[in-house]
């Protein structure tokens, strides 16, 4: 197949529907490719290059993978429980071997010869280490060696072949086949099984060989200053390149366009911000914010006295607050945020705390209700003077309790408004919001913060903080929350304990026992027990998202057969389950019962990750503890230890002792510090997520950035990007940062339209 051949020239804005075949188009779109300039920056994974090895890494099964390499073996095989033959093969890439199978290869066999350099493409299965291909697509490539090979190959061969045609028509003299083949070093692009790595390297050369000469993001004094070369010139380098000295220059010069694009966005982001005008709200002498600060039976400590300091000041101004507030797992960040509320509660304007999930935006509610007491009844019987109302909306109310909330809401009757996703709905209007508190908000894209920001009155913009009891890393924070002011809580409360964690090998049965009957003494003594686990049952898979870790062929335990074997390994106990498919009313009713301490045991999945508060709680049990991400694994830990009793955290896993996944949570038991997990998150999962969060959930990821080890290289973007944003905020002016913002994050549009 080959793409009609356009000769007019290309720039980074030009849709790929307008530059190739509308297939290839429509697979390419697949991969998130839709412009030229996304294309470009659709970098290769690795390079095969003759005598050099490129990666060690073992693919994980399931993987699709390009392998370059020799074959040094190749045998026909009878089949022993039917007629035929297949071929197996070895391909040697001066990595490793890798064993190929092909059956009935009637038409293949003179090709797949000992000594053939070719290239391959397939899922990846494991055996014994072995890496093996099924009937992988494949191609015997020429080599210098033999004038007389061509390319051959079964779907491959068409597409090769398209390579040296476009090749010639685009690029006039441009060598074709044979040369690009024959090149010392050859891209292998991050594919699929509808997008092949050639398929991509056909269309980058036909779009390199027509790319007209387009602005460049920094002068070139600023390249001087920095070392860099054009990004033009480093896409060449990257995708074509003669040397592996001109990769590294090239991945410098793509490195710092990654920072700077994000960075751009942030930068504008934060500069519609400093236009915008809320409503100041200085503190009320007299008012719920000193009522609440008179009750409280405790200190606040040093660092939420900080945190609220910065708080206020911001509040007393006409520009909208937007501040980040990052702490450790019960540091106080909810008693702090409930101060800030009712100081704007005071200055007779709304409040709206965003919660990811049901379970805890009821939480929320009981603990501020709790926290307020009679200052949070307003209008009933008992309330305090000038009590405010508190108000809870979520998706599942019945219809005439969410009528009644919604009408209070509208009505301004609801000083403070507790919700899910539901607040976004259309439906919810405010009498007047001026503070808005996001809890968790990597559960939230930037496009649902904004819709609840949108539904202020009269032209203002709400103030907003957003908590996160995950800590972020410096270099994330400046990236992702680049537009927000930062606030860190690091020291705990008085009261809280440490909490002891142990990994728990099930294939160690006395260790697994112990478990038990630990929690079996716990509740014994008074005290109760969470146990967690990460799916719920059979009949819930197909809605579940998958959390088997890559190779772990084990079935996860369900909920629903955990909870009986719970059950039957602890007779004294009064056990029951929570999982967030059960009706809200049932969550609700499971939750007050194991809150008021009439369960001993809560057999639940991670519905209760985050916010719940059970001071009487002491153990949490995590089954097939590797199933969850590091900082879900600290989050769940933090629901102990809450109630002055030192609190016991059980990682129960069936993986081997040896394996990554066990390091993994040797690792989490070995620090509480959620800075350190939150590092150790980071390399683990890599930037995707990272990049994915910035794009409102997004699929790419930074291919070049290390969120990790550039935050010198984040800095220096982040100063460039704000100096010409102050200047030129829509870019007219440099239309090379326009391109790349495009190329590497997506459309501008999406987020300078919500803002």
């Amino acid at each position: 197949m080959s793409d009609p051949v356009n000769p007019a020239p290309v720039v980074p804005a030009s849709a790929l529907a307008d530059v190739v075949d509308a297939d290839t188009a429509a697979k390419l779109a697949g991969l998130g490719l839709t412009t030229v300039g996304q294309l470009l920056f659709y970098t290769p994974r690795r390079y095969a290059q003759a005598g050099v090895v490129a990666t060690d890494e073992l693919p994980e099964a399931g993987d699709w993978i390009t392998i370059v390499g020799r074959i040094t073996k190749a045998d026909l095989i009878r089949m022993k429980r039917r007629n035929g033959q297949f071929l197996k093969v070895h391909v040697d890439d001066d990595v490793r071997v890798y064993e190929a199978s092909f059956f009935n290869p009637r038409f293949i066999k003179s090709k797949l010869r000992p000594g053939a350099r070719v290239m391959m493409a397939g899922k990846v299965g494991l055996y014994q280490g072995r890496v093996q291909l099924s009937h992988p697509e494949w191609a015997v490539l020429p080599d210098g060696t033999d004038p007389d090979v061509a390319a051959v190959g079964n779907a491959m061969m068409s597409e090769l072949y398209a390579v040296e045609h476009e090749s010639r028509e685009a690029n006039g003299d441009e060598p074709g086949l044979d040369d690009a083949f024959e090149r010392a070093i050859l891209p292998i692009y991050p594919a699929t099984k509808d997008v092949q790595t050639w398929v991509i390297w056909r269309v980058i050369r036909n779009v390199l060989g027509r790319l007209a000469p387009s602005a460049d993001a920094l002068t070139s004094e600023q390249r001087s200053q920095r070392g860099l070369r054009t990004t033009e010139e480093s896409l060449r380098a990257i995708h074509l390149p003669d040397d592996l000295g001109e990769i590294d220059a090239a991945r410098e010069r793509l490195r710092f366009d990654e920072a700077y694009a994000m960075q751009l966005i942030l930068a504008q982001r934060a500069r519609l911000g400093r236009a915008e005008t809320a409503r100041p709200c200085p503190r009320v002498p007299g008012g719920l914010e000193d009522a609440l600060r008179a009750r409280l039976p405790f200190t606040l400590t040093a660092g939420q006295e900080s945190v609220l300091a910065e708080i206020d000041g911001e509040l007393d101004r006409t520009v909208p607050m937007s501040r980040l507030l990052q702490g450790e797992v019960g540091s106080g960040k909810t008693l702090v945020a409930l101060l800030a509320m009712l100081r704007v509660v005071d200055n007779g304007q709304q409040c709206a705390l965003l919660a990811p999930t049901e379970v805890l935006a009821a939480q929320h509610n009981r603990t501020i209700r709790t926290m307020l007491g009679d200052l949070g009844i307003g209008g009933e019987l008992g309330a305090a003077e000038n009590a405010t109302t508190i108000t809870l909306v979520t998706g599942s109310q019945r219809t005439a309790e969410k009528r009644q909330s919604l009408l209070d809401v509208v009505t301004g009757t609801s000083g403070i408004v507790i919700g899910t996703h539901a607040l976004l709905q259309e439906k919810v209007e405010f009498f007047d919001l001026g503070f808005i508190v996001v809890d968790e908000q990597h559960r939230f894209g930037v496009e649902q913060r904004d819709v609840l920001r949108a539904k202020a009155a009269g032209g203002r913009v709400p103030h907003h903080l957003v908590m996160t009891a995950t800590p972020i890393p410096r270099t994330v924070a400046m990236t992702v929350f680049g537009d927000l002011e930062t606030s860190v809580l690091a020291e705990l409360p008085k009261g809280r304990q440490q909490i002891s964690t142990s990994v728990v090998p099930i294939g160690r049965p006395a260790w697994v026992d112990r478990v038990w009957a630990r929690a079996g003494e716990e509740a014994a003594n008074g005290r109760q027990v969470y146990v967690v686990c990460s799916r719920i049952g059979a009949e819930f898979s197909e809605k579940e998202p998958a959390m088997e870790a890559p190779g772990n062929r084990r079935e996860a335990i369900a909920l629903v057969d955990l909870a009986d074997d719970v059950a039957a390994r602890l007779p004294q106990c009064r056990v029951d389950m929570l999982h967030g498919r059960m009706p809200s009313d049932e969550k609700a009713a499971v939750m007050d019962a194991f809150t008021a301490g009439e369960l001993d045991v809560l057999v639940s999945t991670t519905v209760i990750e985050v916010g719940v508060d059970v001071p009487n709680a002491t153990v949490m049990i995590i089954v097939d503890a590797d199933r969850f991400g590091i900082s879900q694994l600290h989050q769940l830990r933090g629901r102990v230890g809450r109630g002055g009793l030192p609190g016991l955290c059980l990682l129960v896993t069936a993986v081997p002792e040896g394996s990554a996944a066990f390091r993994r949570l040797s690792a989490v038991a070995a620090t509480t510090d959620g800075f350190e997990l939150a590092r150790l998150d980071l390399a683990e999962r890599r930037e995707g997520d990272v990049l994915g969060a910035l794009q409102s959930g997004g699929s790419s990821s930074l291919r070049f950035l290390s969120l990790l080890s550039d935050a010198d290289v984040i800095a220096d973007a982040r100063g460039l990007a704000r100096s010409v944003v102050d200047d030129d905020f829509v870019l007219g002016d440099h239309p090379g940062a326009a391109t790349i913002i495009d190329a590497v994050v997506g459309s501008r549009a999406d987020f300078l339209d919500k803002s």
